[in-house]
């Protein structure tokens, strides 16, 4: 049998190769093959099809997930919290004000309890070590959690543990037993959120089997130097310390969830919120019993 060449289609209708019996005068711009509109994927430059948008989508490399959160390339908040506290440490030197307005001072929690989290943003502005160091230890341990934990998780992290460090001082400026000069003094510095954050890496290392046996050191050295060296606030350490460990053990559970980490946190700050009005309702009333005259 033969077939005459002239009585062949000379152009023959285009089908789509997943839909053979729909017509497709559209072609994909990478394999150039007939594509229905049901199989047409938008492309920077016309339609590509839908096996080809698969196919490339396999090959581009994906962000790894760690700790629920993809990898951003910087640590976006941690040099925005180095920054803010920077800019803050040069405006107390111009404003003197700025120290006495956002520093910690216990007997004010009642009235101004803002100063829970922006004691943790200005520094002693006669002592410039004490925003190096703590800026440094800043970078460290956020250049390391924040891309595990993501943007808004490792803000979350470092307010909460802030609020943590400032609930430790005043809870142990009111028991066990009241402390008069503790109520008002002002306090200042990132320390108790840092302290948050090593405690953090800590648990994290610990659960993902590395070596912590130096970071350990560290956070010891740097809690036992707040008893060895007069005014620093051991106090504010330990409430960060704690709120970081509890903070951080969701996020190396083995069932973890962004539904579980979020209640957990909110769980922790509902306490501390709790803690921080009974100790200052407590405070308030040892305060007046010792003839202290008002605050503020």
């Amino acid at each position: 049998m033969t077939i005459d060449p002239a009585s062949a289609p000379a152009n023959p209708t285009p089908t789509c190769p997943r839909h053979p019996g729909q017509v497709a005068f559209v072609r994909c711009q990478r394999c150039n093959r007939p594509t229905c509109s049901a199989c047409q994927r938008p492309a920077p430059v016309g339609v590509q099809c839908v096996d080809c948008v698969a196919q490339q989508a396999k090959a581009t490399p994906r962000a790894r997930v760690v700790l629920g959160a993809g990898l951003p390339q910087k640590p976006r908040i941690t040099l925005g919290l180095i920054v803010t506290c920077s800019v803050v440490w040069l405006g107390q030197l111009v404003l003197p004000a700025i120290t006495d307005q956002l520093s910690y001072v216990p007997g004010l929690t009642g009235s101004q309890p803002w100063r829970l989290i922006t004691a943790a943003f200005v520094h002693d502005p006669s002592w410039p070590l004490h925003l190096l160091f703590n800026m440094y230890a800043l970078w460290i341990c956020g250049q390391y959690l924040e891309p595990l934990l993501g943007r808004v998780k490792f803000a979350l992290l470092y307010l909460i543990c802030a609020l943590g460090g400032s609930v430790g001082f005043l809870t142990l400026s009111v028991w066990p037993s009241f402390s008069p000069q503790m109520w008002i003094t002002g306090g200042v510095g990132a320390s108790g959120a840092i302290f948050g954050l090593f405690l953090a890496v800590l648990i994290v290392n610990l659960r993902r089997g590395a070596d912590v046996r130096a970071l350990v050191v560290i956070i010891a050295l740097n809690f036992v130097l707040g008893f060895m060296v007069s005014g620093i606030a051991w106090q504010t350490h330990l409430g960060g310390a704690i709120t970081g460990a509890l903070l951080a053990l969701p996020l190396v559970a083995k069932r973890r969830s962004p539904a579980l980490i979020y209640r957990s946190w909110g769980a922790v700050t509902l306490l501390l919120v709790a803690v921080a009005v009974v100790a200052a309702t407590t405070g308030s009333q040892e305060w007046t019993q010792v003839g202290g005259l008002p605050i503020g």
